[in-house]
């Protein structure tokens, strides 16, 4: 007789979870609040379907905090792992100028998520919509508000994050675990927008602009990539792969501290031998001979008073660390992803929660952090892929 699996959320994770489960050993059902699966991953499809990175997996290993906590799943199911599958679904991928991934011209997001629902249609897998899980009744078993009483061998918990709301990843399950007396974390903003107190004449001339090839420092660690100037502060993939280094100063010291370089091909002392040597005003220097844009020089004059920007030296430093304090990360709904949720003491190396035995957890509900770049994405696969492997390989002992 087969056993049973009821997974709770029809997101990346528990799509891909349900893809990989063998079943010939199991009736699997998802289990998904919305009238549709797959809501969040449509919206991340939007501007580009980022599927994951080309990077070695030893080194996109690395692109996760933890470092290290989801090695065991990646090395499971690699990103090569992802691109293979998706080929043998309908789903060819090609690489991009930035090394990310994406489904091949024409294909929508749309068609990725019917080419995986297709197999899942395949295996029998079953769909229940609109059933938004509520609890546990006294017997452990699963309520939803719909009054359905579920009862199953292995239960998978998918239900997200706490941003995008409108996709259903609310984070309202949070106190549903608390009252189970399971350790949460309550969820905060990451790969977000940042918010700066800018000079109103600056940001009227400069709202919407974007810094290209610039690389920003917090704390110890250093990222390029592009900024964009908002009304709100910076955000782009520079700010949002430092999302760990600034909560944690936010957390700890009520602000934090970036540091732009705006010429990371240049060393500190090449820019001071360039304005030294230079015949040319200031200005003109900047812009002919170190090729800052406008923007960047608006930022400079921003920044330093008359003085400082007329001193070669501090020119030079502020150039390659130009320094601005980090008030707050944008509202969390606004935010690519959220950490926090259920800690990673809480669950073993499959993901298991320790005090409920068959009751797992997967993607990003669980306290872990990445950049954007398809990362994100590739995690919530190579979980969902990982804990179906444990889960066939346990009933067949």
């Amino acid at each position: 007789m087969k056993k049973s699996v009821a997974i709770i959320g029809g997101g990346a994770a528990g799509l891909l979870l349900a893809a990989f489960l063998d079943s010939s050993l199991f009736d699997i059902t998802i289990y998904e609040k919305n009238k549709t699966f797959g809501r969040k991953l449509l919206v991340a499809g939007k501007g580009g379907f980022n599927l994951t990175h080309s990077e070695p997996i030893a080194d996109l290993i690395q692109r996760y905090t933890p470092t290290n906590f989801l090695e065991e799943a990646l090395l499971h199911f690699s990103n090569e792992d992802l691109r293979n599958w998706l080929e043998t679904i309908g789903i060819p991928t090609f690489i991009g100028s930035s090394k990310r991934i994406y489904p091949k011209e024409d294909i929508k997001p749309i068609d990725v998520l019917s080419k995986i629902l297709e197999v899942l249609k395949s295996k029998d897998v079953a769909f229940k919509f609109e059933h938004d899980w509520t609890g546990w009744n006294a017997k452990n078993e699963l309520i939803f508000e719909n009054q359905e009483i579920v009862s199953s061998d292995y239960i998978v918990f998918a239900l997200g994050g706490g941003s995008w709301k409108v996709t259903g990843s609310d984070g309202s399950w949070l106190d549903i675990f608390r009252k189970q007396d399971i350790e949460t974390i309550p969820f905060k903003p990451a790969n977000c927008a940042y918010q700066i107190e800018w000079n109103p004449d600056f940001l009227q001339k400069h709202s919407g602009s974007p810094l290209k090839n610039i690389a920003v420092t917090c704390g110890s660690k250093y990222q390029k990539g592009e900024l964009v100037i908002t009304d709100f502060g910076l955000e782009g993939n520079a700010i949002y792969a430092l999302s760990p280094e600034i909560q944690s100063e936010l957390d700890s010291l009520g602000k934090a501290t970036i540091y732009i370089d705006l010429k990371p091909s240049l060393t500190e002392e090449d820019i001071k031998k360039r304005i030294e040597n230079s015949n040319k005003k200031i200005t003109e220097t900047l812009s002919k001979d170190l090729n800052l844009s406008r923007l960047q020089i608006n930022l400079i004059k921003d920044q330093l008073t008359k003085d400082e920007f007329l001193n070669t030296s501090v020119l030079a430093s502020s150039i390659k660390a130009l320094e601005f304090n980090v008030l707050a990360p944008a509202q969390i709904d606004e935010a690519i992803s959220t950490t926090g949720g259920i800690p990673l003491d809480q669950v073993d190396s499959n993901h298991m929660l320790k005090k409920l035995p068959d009751h797992y957890c997967i993607g990003e509900m669980l306290d872990w952090n990445a950049p954007t770049g398809g990362y994100l994405l590739q995690a919530c696969f190579s979980m969902g892929v990982h804990l179906a492997s444990h889960i066939n390989t346990s009933n067949k002992r």
